[in-house]
């Protein structure tokens, strides 16, 4: 007597590995989708944490002022060290600097005091204020881009 599956079996087996399937791949896109918002949340905080740290140790030093500027790099150009500081005047920020990249959960510079993170092939602009330290999304995006801003800061 031959031993094999009948064509139902068969069948059946196919069915629950496609049910399976339209589960998982939407719950695997959303994890990635959370993993790029966990790290630009981090990133974020990152950042204004350099920024308010190196307003505190001016004031010790006796000098009320932000940083001029975050880094020194290129505009639009990848590979460049982001929010590393002015290192040419000591203004350092972070120690390990973010590089730039033209992709999804990357940082680019778009403008002198101005950045985007790209999240869901979504770019969300940041613009940061020397006068007062602020390092914002809030108010300058717009539609899709206006709504990560507000899961990427709230």
């Amino acid at each position: 007597m031959k031993k094999s599956f009948s064509l139902i079996e068969l069948i059946f087996v196919i069915v629950i590995i496609g049910i399976l399937a339209a589960v998982a791949v939407p719950r695997l896109f959303a994890t990635r989708v959370d993993a790029q918002i966990a790290k630009a949340r981090a990133d974020i905080s990152t950042i204004r944490s350099a920024i308010s740290n190196f307003y505190t140790t001016n004031l010790i030093k006796g000098v009320d002022s932000y940083p001029q500027t975050l880094d020194e790099a290129q505009k639009n150009v990848e590979g460049q060290k982001l929010f590393e500081g002015n290192r040419t005047k000591g203004e350092i920020l972070l120690d390990y600097p973010i590089y730039s990249k033209n992709a999804n959960g990357h940082w680019m510079k778009i403008g002198d005091t101005n950045y985007t993170i790209r999240i869901m092939d979504t770019d969300v602009k940041f613009d940061y204020n020397n006068e007062t330290g602020a390092f914002d999304c809030n108010g300058i995006n717009t539609n899709k881009a206006d709504d990560i801003c507000k899961q990427l800061t709230h």
